[in-house]
């Protein structure tokens, strides 16, 4: 039975919008290793350096998304999520879950991460516990749903569309539009934290990469070594300057000198000529 086929044979069940008991355990699934957490703080640092993240938003990692259906409470932990806005708790309160509609508004996209052990990322599973697939299309309603696989750099883009998600098509680039964030998310090579991996990273609409700290360190080190290499030409031409206006000094004085020579010359033969007995004024 194919995804569509199961959906259609089992109805959206009822779905209520209820506070998390205060009781309720949360699942505390360890994550299969150490680069998922990376990757989900790296797509946070580089919208917080960029100034993008308000204090309304809420953007977690493995963070429960909590929906009641047929009275019973689902949670789903996704690897990243980011929600535009949702409404303040009380100073001191740690939030430990979160309710759409209850707590604020849905989330605009949600990430997940495969692994080496399979997680129900491509779920539809349309009975409790309820697959990831099913609860973020059909229960959330989450516009945005992205499946990332870290070993081989593919990224996934899903987007509601009159209720299921379609497949989305990259750009030239291969990144994403996601008019929601207003930024595109694509897939970078190369070495963060000392690992050497696929990451997700954004790029603003003028195609222009949103940096991590260490890089945004780097373009400042190289950006102070421009300008020291820049100050060294300007004092190196200033000594050039003040060179040159010594030796123009040098060559005018030396003319000067040159002159005051030629000016006695002529007054040491002037006076032999007047010794002599010869008019120099008749001479000349």
């Amino acid at each position: 039975m194919t995804a569509m086929q199961l959906f259609q044979s089992n109805p959206l069940p009822t779905i209520t919008w209820e506070k998390l008991p205060d009781d309720f355990i949360l699942p505390d699934e360890p994550v299969d290793n150490n680069l998922q957490p990376l990757l989900a703080a790296a797509l946070r640092e580089s919208l917080e350096l960029a100034g993008l993240i308000l204090e309304s938003m809420l953007i977690a990692s493995n963070f429960g998304l909590c929906a009641t259906v047929k009275t019973q409470t689902v949670v789903k932990a996704p690897d990243w999520v980011y929600i535009p806005s949702v409404k303040p708790i009380a100073s001191g309160e740690i939030r430990r879950s979160y309710t759409p509609h209850l707590q604020g508004e849905i989330p605009t996209i949600v990430l997940e991460f495969i692994s080496e052990t399979e997680g129900g990322e491509y779920s539809f599973n349309p009975h409790y516990p309820y697959g990831k697939w099913y609860f973020y299309e059909q229960i959330l309603q989450v516009p945005v749903y992205g499946i990332f696989h870290p070993k081989t750099g593919e990224l996934e883009i899903y987007r509601l569309n009159q209720g299921r998600y379609e497949q989305q098509k990259p750009n030239e680039n291969n990144r994403y539009w996601i008019a929601e964030i207003n930024l595109f998310l694509g897939v970078w090579q190369g070495k963060k934290a000392e690992v050497t991996a696929y990451w997700l990273r954004w790029w603003d609409s003028s195609g222009n990469l949103l940096l991590w700290g260490s890089e945004l360190v780097e373009q400042e080190r190289q950006r102070a070594e421009q300008e020291k290499q820049l100050a060294e030409q300007e004092k190196l031409r200033a000594e050039q300057e003040k060179l040159r206006a010594e030796q123009e000094k040098l060559r005018a004085e030396q003319e000067k000198l040159r002159a005051e020579q030629e000016k006695q010359r002529a007054e040491r033969l002037a006076a032999k000529l007047r010794s002599l007995g010869v008019d120099i004024d008749d001479s000349l």
